[in-house]
């Protein structure tokens, strides 16, 4: 028997650590810090009933905004860092819960700014415009609050719902820690005999193996366990739907959907014909799965089944050193500046590379104005942590450029468009690795992964959109969200996606238990509208060459200087119809089209 042991953090080599010493060079120098923010904050509090007295008041509270901002955000990443790399370590913990206090603090003493602005007049604002040339600076960001007006409420009512965000956060702190701390697995057995640990980094690993054995133990290991805490999930996702109804209820929105879209500036009818496009190509992902069923030789397909290649002998161990050097040669087309920069993070530990106990699943990039972004990892050698490297420095360097190119007041791009960049290098890296092969079993190999970001990235995420909507509504009509009712319906959602040709496996329907995105408030839809429109600018790019790859780098320059629609028109693609998504499923169907043919016997 074979024991796969996941290290204690202690254990790890440091160059495979991300260098949070680049932000602070001890947790003491973190703390020293607190007294600096809660001046800050206090600072903030002192300028409540001054933002209508004069243009300099005004402009004196606007770059307070940005210093405290300059100072929390590198305080706030750090005590996360901490947290993420070691949920078990109560020091980081401890840290945790002193930064998110300060945070709150910070949003009390601020609550009153928005309303202070809104009672100015329009007169009064171009005055103060006219008085104070420093002020020109603010003006969009001027602009985007008063352009929320009907949704903001008085001083006290919003003071209110600042020290509400207390609440708010217990939900995803809740299921964060039920997730990544408390919950463990039993180990699944491969055909051998073998145990293997399943965490939430070995999971998608072990299905993709070609033992089925293997495959459906850690399959029954993971759901298994979440059947045991399933109301206890469901009232986790029940109060964050209800947290979220409250907030939309008290800022008069019509739908908790609303007030998550107004806030990046993105029409509903976005969120709403994403799904719709999606539907209307069921028959393309029926199609893929029912061959998928055929090359792999099952008499019944399971769930357990759909992540594995289907292309015999073509997986392979790619050691991280060799990730780096595929992306920058895959990575090549977006030029030698970007090259650089890709460089700069490989060498200088941005990134956190693996797994370790008690650390953070999945990935994220997260920015630093003041310092450079830092990219948690669990990579386990796998072609798809090869493209998890590429997607997560795509935002990464994002935020970088983003960073170096915008003011701290314009620099924190928004979320619809958060997504574009990282997909756009998992495009590129596919193409790449298309162009790289003749063989024709490579080639297969290389479309049925391709398929798979299709299947994972624009039709899982929308079935995902379509459940946390429905989520959202049924909480919306006051109806509860029981155990029962979600396994049903999330049950029903993946029958209608992959149809009759995979078996309904009891055990998919809880799966909606272990997203964490369904704490993170309408995010999971723009994993599949950033696929959409980042399969259209890989294409651009590829095709023209440096027009394109200057109107992406000025996208990726642009923060939230302009709307997001906008500043992806600036690249070449128009997210207001929803042709970009049309488009990648009908590269998708065409891609079925090409695996069917490279695999006739």
């Amino acid at each position: 028997m074979t024991e796969h042991k996941i290290p204690a953090r202690n254990e790890l080599d440091p160059q495979f650590t991300w260098a949070t010493t680049d932000l602070y060079p001890t947790k003491e120098a973190w703390e020293a810090e607190i007294p600096e923010i809660q001046k800050l904050i206090d600072q903030m509090k002192a300028c409540k009933g001054t933002l209508g007295r004069s243009a300099g008041d005004l402009l004196a509270f606007l770059k307070l905004q940005d210093a405290f901002n300059l100072k929390a955000e590198p305080f706030a990443c750090y005590a996360m860092y901490q947290r993420d790399q070691d949920s078990r370590d109560p020091q980081a913990q401890k840290m945790s819960g002193q930064m998110m206090n300060l945070l709150v603090q910070a949003e009390e003493a601020s609550a009153f700014s928005t309303p202070e602005i809104l009672e100015i007049s329009d007169e009064i604002m171009d005055r103060f415009y006219d008085e104070e040339p420093g002020l020109a600076h603010y003006r969009l960001a001027l602009d985007r609050i008063r352009r929320r007006r009907e949704h903001t409420l008085s001083q006290a009512e919003e003071a209110l719902l600042a020290s509400a965000q207390k609440l708010s956060q217990i939900p995803q702190q809740v299921g964060g820690f039920l997730n990544d701390a408390d919950l463990t697995y039993p180990d699944a057995v491969d055909q051998d005999g073998g145990s293997h640990p399943v965490t939430h980094g070995t999971f998608i690993p072990l299905l993709d193996s070609p033992d089925r054995v293997l495959r459906k133990s850690a399959f029954q290991s993971l759901y298994g366990t979440y059947d045991q805490f399933k109301n206890t999930s469901a009232s986790l996702l029940e109060g964050q739907m209800k947290q979220l109804q409250f907030f939309a209820d008290a800022r008069r929105y019509p739908s908790a959907l609303h007030a998550s879209l107004d806030n990046t500036e993105v029409a509903v009818e976005i969120y709403h014909n994403l799904i719709q496009a999606v539907r209307e190509s069921f028959p393309s992902m029926h199609r893929y799965i029912r061959l998928r069923k055929k090359l792999l030789g099952v008499e019944k397909l399971h769930y357990y089944d759909i992540y594995t290649p289907i292309v015999a002998d073509q997986d392979e161990k790619i050691p991280f050193g060799q990730a780096k050097e595929i992306a920058l040669k895959a990575l090549a087309p977006l030029g030698e500046d970007y090259l650089s920069m890709l460089k700069e993070g490989f060498e200088n530990r941005w990134i956190d590379v693996y797994e370790n106990q008690g650390k953070r699943a999945g990935a994220y990039s997260s920015g630093v104005y003041s310092c450079h972004p830092f990219v948690l990892l669990n990579y386990t050698d796998t072609l798809n942590d090869v493209f998890t490297l590429v997607h997560e420095m795509g935002h990464a360097l994002h935020s970088y450029l983003s960073a170096k190119n915008q003011s701290v007041t314009y620099a924190d791009y928004v979320i619809f468009v958060a997504e574009v960049a990282s997909t756009c290098n998992e495009s590129l890296l596919m193409q790449h690795l298309l162009g790289s092969t003749q063989d024709k079993k490579r080639r297969a190999y290389l479309v049925n992964y391709f398929l798979e970001q299709f299947r994972t990235t624009l039709y899982r995420q929308t079935m995902f959109a379509e459940f946390e909507l429905w989520c959202s509504e049924q909480t919306r009509q006051g109806i509860p969200l029981t155990a029962e009712a979600l396994c049903q319906k999330y049950g029903e959602l993946n029958r209608e996606y992959y149809g009759e040709d995979i078996e309904a496996d009891p055990e998919i329907a809880l799966e909606w238990a272990r997203i964490p995105h369904f704490y993170m408030n309408f995010y999971v839809y723009q994993y599949a509208t950033g696929f959409s429109a980042a399969i259209a600018l890989s294409q651009r790019i590829l095709k023209e060459g440096a027009p394109a790859v200057q109107d992406y780098l000025g996208f990726l320059s642009g923060g939230c200087s302009k709307d997001p629609v906008s500043l992806l028109k600036g690249a070449g693609v128009d997210m207001s119809t929803p042709e970009p998504v049309r488009a990648a499923l009908r590269m998708f169907d065409g891609l079925v089209s090409e695996m069917e043919e490279l695999t006739q016997e």
